[in-house]
């Protein structure tokens, strides 16, 4: 009898293992760095922010915090970034951060009256974490939106529709400056669309 009660309290065990529930956000960091930058999105868009440029300024702070721009925009730049001087390597993360935001502010637009839902549980990539997640209009569209998080918690690339990477869709876009004029050339193109973005109005 006692070795029957042994064997049932065994299976009761193995049973409670079975079930236990999925790790919550609270305890996945890469989970949690996204909904912080989700909440800044919300928040920009519930606070009436209409135009470009005060949206920028709404997620800016958050997103510098949620996002590795000194990784991402090496990666873009490709090899060519080990050969350029620090005040270089500094003036182009800071814009490329400057642009991105710019970029993010002006897809906002298109999720306003939308939501934003995010997957609990985030996926093993190598080293890194994948958060996915799902980005619906007021018309109820919606597209798939991963998140690429680093051991350090913060982003190092975004995928859209589960397979399109914004650092390869930027590294293309750079190279055509950089074998024009190098970094400076860069750098201004850089400027000159983060500008143009920022300068866009709502409709009336």
């Amino acid at each position: 009898m006692r070795l029957i009660r042994g064997f049932l309290l065994a299976l009761a065990c193995l049973a409670g293992l079975a079930v236990a529930p999925p790790a919550r956000a609270a305890d996945d960091p890469a989970v949690k760095t996204v909904q912080t930058l989700y909440a800044s999105y919300e928040s920009a868009l519930k606070g009436g922010s209409r135009d470009v440029k005060a949206r920028f300024e709404a997620i800016a702070g958050s997103m510098r915090e949620s996002f590795d721009f000194a990784g991402m925009v090496r990666v873009a730049v490709g090899p060519k970034w080990k050969s350029l001087t620090p005040d270089q390597q500094s003036a182009l993360t800071d814009a490329f951060a400057q642009h991105f935001i710019a970029t993010y502010a002006t897809r906002l637009s298109e999720a306003i009256g939308g939501k934003f839902d995010v997957n609990p549980k985030s996926e093993t990539r190598g080293g890194s974490r994948v958060v996915r997640t799902r980005v619906a209009n007021a018309s109820g569209d919606d597209s798939d939106v991963d998140f690429v998080v680093n051991a350090q918690g913060r982003i190092q690339d975004v995928l859209l529709n589960g397979n399109v990477s914004e650092i390869a869709a930027q590294r293309t876009s750079f190279a055509e400056p950089l074998k024009a004029g190098g970094p400076d050339a860069l750098l201004k193109f850089l400027r000159e669309r983060t500008d143009k973005m920022l300068a866009v109005k709502p409709a009336p």
